[in-house]
């Protein structure tokens, strides 16, 4: 009786996952025919933590504001913190902001600061950073956490592993980024499960004049388009 119960209600899980392929692609669909007219924009990612008049809010604003100014769109995950001052920037600079938002149990809201025709609402993760991946030309990235360094990883290993072109990735605040980088050098790289090239990927810097240098540096020598 046991067993029966059991596979009943395995068969149960299967038939779900089977209709939840039809909810999957509504979210690619929808955020395709969304992202594909928006133009080139650069993704801004850190915590959604991050407090209103803080350092590295502040930095972020004008980071975002000079990004737009340059003639760039900005992405953020549409939510607080640093991503609300990304859109802060953006919409302060009449440029565009984008909002790519995620429905959590904490932390997650919209902001107030993202175009009231740029604002998508996802309610899986993957499909999510299949947007930002590929309709990104940049990634700046602040001081976050556990999904901060996720979206970091993610498209470092997709760049590294060549299942998309090469876009800047630019890492802001030496003070908070260089014991990462330097456990990257010493220990990954010591051990041989990096190459040395594979640091060329990253980039530090602490200003968002740098930020601007690097995205137009990279884009004199390559055509913005989506990455896949």
């Amino acid at each position: 009786m046991r067993k029966e119960k059991h596979h009943k209600g395995w068969n149960e899980i299967k038939t779900n996952d089977s209709w939840a392929i039809f909810k999957i692609m509504g979210e690619f669909v929808s955020g395709f025919e969304k992202m594909s007219v928006i133009g080139p924009c650069v993704s801004i990612f850190g915590s959604a933590r991050t407090q209103a008049d803080t350092k590295y809010y502040d930095l972020t604003v004008s980071i975002a504001k000079t990004i737009s100014e340059a003639g760039y769109g900005v992405i953020t995950g549409g939510g607080p913190g640093i991503m609300e001052a990304g859109n802060r920037g953006a919409h302060l600079a009449g440029g565009t902001s984008v909002g790519l938002n995620i429905d959590l149990p904490f932390e997650q809201h919209d902001n107030p600061y993202i175009d009231d025709d740029k604002s998508l609402d996802f309610d899986y993760f993957f499909v999510r950073k299949v947007m930002f991946v590929k309709y990104s030309q940049g990634f700046v990235v602040l001081p976050g956490g556990f999904g901060t360094l996720d979206e970091l990883f993610e498209a470092i290993t997709l760049i590294q592993t060549n299942k998309i072109g090469k876009f800047p990735i630019i890492l802001v605040g030496t003070d908070f980024w260089s014991g990462l980088i330097d456990w990257i050098k010493k220990t990954m790289l010591n051990a041989g499960n990096i190459s040395e090239t594979d640091l060329d990927l990253i980039r530090i810097v602490d200003t968002e004049d740098e930020v601007v240098s690097l995205l137009d540096a990279f884009y004199k020598g390559h055509i913005m388009s989506p990455n896949f």
